[in-house]
């Protein structure tokens, strides 16, 4: 299953330049150097919004977990990354009550 009201899914820019990229965020560090190897950084976090965006919006949903802040889809494919190595990676989308559509809460790799 794809996830639902995908077409209205959304993304803080923050999230990415505060947490998935930065290296001063203490939980988020480690993403941001893995996102780092692949060629994503401050320059191009646009383009790292549009990979993530398409993740959500074009793949398969993993697993569903309703939490009591909303219902959280994952979604465990590849990646479009710059230097076209693909990782493959978990995003981790919300929908909660009252808003149109997912929202990212985290990016990471899955190990294999």
């Amino acid at each position: 299953m794809k996830m639902p009201n995908r077409e209205n899914l959304y993304l803080e820019t923050s999230k990415l330049s505060e947490y998935l990229l930065s290296s001063a965020n203490a939980s988020g560090r480690h993403k941001a150097s893995f996102f780092r190897r692949f060629g994503y950084n401050a320059e191009n976090i646009n383009e790292f919004a549009e990979a993530l965006k398409y993740h959500g919006l074009t793949q398969e949903v993993t697993r569903v977990v309703d939490t009591p802040y909303g219902t959280r889809y994952n979604v465990e494919v590849p990646i479009d990354t710059p230097d076209g190595r693909n990782p493959r990676i978990r995003t981790v989308w919300q929908i909660e009550p009252g808003l149109p559509g997912p929202r990212l809460i985290t990016a990471f790799p899955i190990r294999t």
